[in-house]
């Protein structure tokens, strides 16, 4: 992976630190991305896929409206209870990042409210390529982008581009009218990520996300440490 510059001089982005998960507690995967890039519908995805198989919990990240949450609340995806949302007043990334508080008395209060919470979606409100989660908030996050911005995305990199545990690239069925080549976004996502993963999806083809599907259930598999 090439390195990044800083005032002109290489720069080579260490892994962050992980928060560590204690037994019990559930995973937490933030779903971050632009404005439009589908990351909504696509926490509504993993909702309807994995409600029967396990117990999980969505919080949602506006500016000033609860309007990610309403939406799932009004598709059914989860029962009410297990759906919350936090309005961040300010960038999104700045709940997600900077002050998470308001993100974790949240998550306490799902735990609370909803005992045996195998997982927690954390989604962020619509940001650009800058937003990235605190390592505090969760344990592993999605990066979510939509081939509608233009296949130069990947290349552009930012932290959620570069470094999230999984890049989503979404909305493939509209490549063919916006002129997007899905072949140099794969190219572009291989070069700036390395070895991280990266998957393209049409929620409109499939319904279910399936490769990231997969992924969250792999995450799931990941055995917690005792802390020992």
């Amino acid at each position: 992976m090439p390195p990044h510059f800083i005032d002109g001089e290489p720069h080579t982005h260490h892994d962050r630190p992980k928060r560590v998960r204690q037994p019990g507690e559930p995973l937490r995967i933030g779903v971050g991305g632009p404005v439009g890039s589908g990351k909504t519908a696509l926490v509504a995805a993993l909702c309807r896929q994995l409600r029967d198989e396990i117990s999980l919990a969505v919080l949602t990240n506006d500016i000033y409206t609860t309007e990610d949450a309403d939406f799932l609340r009004r598709h059914a995806v989860l029962p009410d209870e297990r759906i919350a949302a936090v309005q961040t007043g300010g960038c999104p990334h700045t709940a997600i990042r900077d002050d998470i508080t308001a993100n974790l008395d949240a998550i306490d209060d799902l735990i609370a409210g909803n005992p045996g919470l195998d997982l927690i979606l954390v989604e962020s409100g619509g940001d650009n390529l800058t937003a990235t989660f605190s390592s505090g908030l969760i344990d592993v996050q999605i990066f979510v982008v939509d081939v509608a911005g233009g296949d130069k995305v990947p290349r552009k990199g930012g932290p959620g581009v570069t470094f999230s545990d999984l890049l989503v690239i979404n909305k493939t069925d509209l490549a063919p009218l916006v002129g997007a080549d899905l072949d140099v976004m794969r190219r572009d996502s291989t070069t700036v990520r390395g070895d991280r993963p990266f998957v393209l999806i049409s929620l409109t083809d499939d319904p279910a996300a399936t490769p990231v599907l997969q992924w969250v259930r792999e995450q799931l598999r990941v055995p917690v440490s005792s802390g020992e």
